[in-house]
Parts: structure tokens; sequence; C-alpha cells
């Protein structure tokens, strides 16, 4: 017996579709939230992606949109007749209750889309697996990737157009001046590297090398202890040469005061234990994470970060140290190309998330 044939239609609403393109066609507001919302490719059916494009176009272009000045724009870029038609966009007007629901109906559209997008994704990862030529770890990654880029779509917009690019930046500038050289990115606490970079700015990558011994970690940790308890923003450290338990003994001696050395030997008195305990409860509240796998490898640390991004909003990455993380599993030509590879995933890393990544480097003592 043959196995019936089930023929699914993928997750759509035409009377949203037609909810948004009628109210746009209403009311010119409607069409500036329509857009700040959706575009071309969330529509289902493509007529209604059409009249959608359109009317943002037209509306960009500072054009009056009305139903004239649209059927005859539509008319232009040789749009089907039916498309068009009075009829047509008469019984469009008429099914929409009203404009004043728009963003409603548009993200009614948007979830649709983004279920399609999930389906199609989902049927794109079980090929990968049926078909079996790829490594599982690379599997792995790039279904994670695709996840990731799903959930970032949610809120994501098309590549912005090169006058939006512009006045941001000029707002940038502006802001800068009005607040007359102050820091404009993430502040480390050293106020003359503050002054340099003007705090730590998103999708940077900065490393900082120097021999063993020259206080590199010292330095990150006041850094980290200064952004996620002073701040108040998510900081990760990834400590690959120190366990989190050493990782956070220093920085109970950097917030208490307390010398390392009574720390490590145990030598406090009552004021000492005053101190501590107060500087471990600011740690304990703080928003700093601490991450001790050794040998983590930079696919894994980008799947943390993705996570911790999603679900605490990270805003810092601190690696200590680079030459200790894995690459990607796969064989190099030599251990510093596998190092630049890791270098050029972290760059990325940082540009994908919009944080600032740290990342310290161990010169040779030679």
């Amino acid at each position: 017996m043959e196995e019936a044939v089930i023929r699914r239609v993928m997750p759509n609403s035409i009377e949203a579709e037609q909810s948004v393109v009628g109210s746009m066609l209403m009311d010119k507001d409607a069409i500036i939230a329509a857009a700040e919302i959706l575009n071309k490719d969330d529509f289902y059916h493509n007529q209604y992606g059409t009249m959608f494009q359109t009317m943002v176009d037209m509306n960009n272009a500072g054009r009056a949109v009305d139903l004239v000045t649209f059927q005859e724009e539509l008319r232009a870029r040789n749009v089907p007749a039916e498309v068009y038609g009075i009829d047509f966009i008469r019984e469009l007007l008429e099914a929409v209750p009203t404009s004043a629901n728009i963003r409603q109906y548009a993200e009614i559209v948007k979830d649709k889309a983004m279920l399609r997008n999930i389906i199609r994704t989902t049927e794109e990862i079980a090929n990968q697996c049926y078909a079996g030529t790829g490594e599982t770890e690379d599997i792995l990654a790039d279904t994670e990737k695709k996840v990731f880029e799903l959930v970032k779509s949610k809120a994501s917009k098309d590549s912005m157009p090169i006058g939006d690019v512009v006045v941001e930046a000029i707002d940038r500038i502006s802001a800068a001046a009005r607040n007359r050289g102050a820091v404009t990115g993430i502040p480390t606490g050293f106020k003359d590297l503050d002054y340099k970079l003007s705090g730590l700015q998103p999708s940077d990558f900065i490393l900082i090398a120097a021999r063993p011994s020259m206080g590199k970690t010292a330095f990150v940790l006041n850094v980290a202890d200064h952004v996620a308890l002073k701040e108040g923003i998510t900081t990760a450290v990834f400590s690959l040469e120190m366990s989190n338990v050493q990782l956070v003994n220093r920085m109970l001696s950097l917030e208490s005061g307390v010398d390392a050395d009574k720390l490590r030997k145990g030598r406090l008195d009552g004021s000492d234990w005053a101190k501590l305990l107060e500087g471990a409860d600011n740690i304990a509240k703080s928003h700093l994470i601490i991450e001790d796998t050794p040998g983590i490898s930079i696919g894994e640390m980008r799947s943390k970060c993705r996570k911790m991004k999603l679900e605490s909003n990270l805003g810092l990455i601190i690696i200590d140290y680079l030459q200790l993380m894995s690459g990607s599993g796969r064989s190099s030509d030599s251990r510093q190309q596998e190092i630049s590879d890791i270098s050029r995933a972290l760059k990325q890393l940082a540009r994908e998330l919009e944080v600032p990544v740290v990342a310290l480097s161990q010169l040779s003592r030679a």
C-alpha cells in the first residue's frame, strides 16, 4: 500500500498580508511603521510583497501614495494588471478593519516568515545530515550558526542604505562633540587609556601582547572588575591559564584591597575579613562570567558567547590567553598559522556580536 503524500502549505496569513498593504495605502504613517518591521521577502504572496515594496520606495522618494499614484507606479514597474486593477485594490481596502493596527498585522506577517525560515533551515540541516559528507563538528557549527542567524534576524533589517549610514556617523560625531571628548565606548577604568581609545568600542578586536610575568592578566582583571562591577556590563572572561577559583581569588584581592599573599596564606585579621566579605558580595552580584575550560576551541568559545549574548546581553569578551586556545581541529601547516586563524575568527566574532574582544598574547622571552 502506497503511502499518502502529504502536501503542506508553508505558514502564512493572507489576511494579515492584505491588512498590511491595505493599511499602507490608507495611511502614510502605516508605511513607515510597516517598513520598520518588514521587508519584501517576508511576504508569502508575491503580489503583496511587490505592493509593499512599491509603496515603501515611493514614500522614501518623498512621493505621495494614494490610489491613483500607486496604480500608476505599479503600471510603470510592469506589474501584472490583475495586481493593480481597481477592483482588486478596492477589495483590499475593504478588507482592512483599521490601519491603527498596522504593527500587529506586520508582526503576524513577520512571525509567519520566521516560521518559514525555520522550516527551510531545518530542511537544509537535515539534508546535510543525510548526505553524511561533512565532519560532525562542522555540521554542528553550521547548525548553530544558522539558528543564531535566525534569532538575530527576528530584529534585524536589510543592509543600511549609505545615506542612513552617513546620518548615523554624523550623529555619533555630534554626540562626541557634545560630550567634549568623553568616553563613547565601554570605560576601562584607566583614564589615560580611555582618553586614547574613548573606551572599548563595539566590534573592536584588541590584542595585548607581552612577555610572561609582565602584568597582562592583572591588567585585564582590573578592566573586567571595572566593566562588570562598576559599569554593570556583562563581561565574559575566558581563563585558559588559571581555574575559575584562582581567578576569583585574584579578583577578591583586587576588589577588597586585601593583599593577595594574605589570602593565599589565610593570614587575615578582623578588618581584612570585613573587606573580603564585602568584596565577595560585590563579585557574586556582578555581571561577570568566568569560563575556565582548558584549551577551549574557537568553535566552543563562539557557541558560548552567542548564548551569553542572547541570554545576558554580553558586552565584553576577555581571553587569557590566545596561545592556549585550540584551533578548528583540522591539520594546519604550523601552530603560527593556527593562531593566525584563531585571531581572525575572534575578529569575526567581535563583528558578529558587536562587542569588543580583548585577547592576551604571550611573547617569547627570547
